[in-house]
């Protein structure tokens, strides 16, 4: 396996998925173009758009933008809050966090 020295996944696009979503879509190609289909249309909407600047702008001003201090704007009960990104990406389950729900 090649080194891939970026902060992006090394993994990405590999097929190398082990969730039973990952192991669906790379058996029906079909189904993953249709799901793709279906997000691009989704994300260009323009609440999405919307949704999607308001967290930019906050990251901006909070300063952790584009620094690489692996922050994120994170919405909770009291407004957004800095996270850690892996924290707010992980939430609810998602990922390959092993939580009972």
């Amino acid at each position: 396996m090649a080194t891939n020295k970026s902060k992006r996944n090394g993994l990405a696009g590999t097929k190398r998925g082990t969730s039973k979503s990952a192991k669906y879509f790379q058996e029906n190609p079909e189904a993953k173009a249709k799901k793709d289909a279906y997000n691009t249309e989704y994300h260009k909407t323009s609440e999405r758009k919307k949704y999607r600047a308001g967290l930019n702008k906050a990251n901006r001003d909070s300063g952790t933008y584009g620094n690489g201090d692996v922050k994120d704007m994170s919405h909770g009960k009291g407004g957004l809050k800095k996270e850690k990104q892996s924290t707010n990406r992980a939430r609810n389950g998602k990922g390959t966090n092993k939580r009972t729900r």
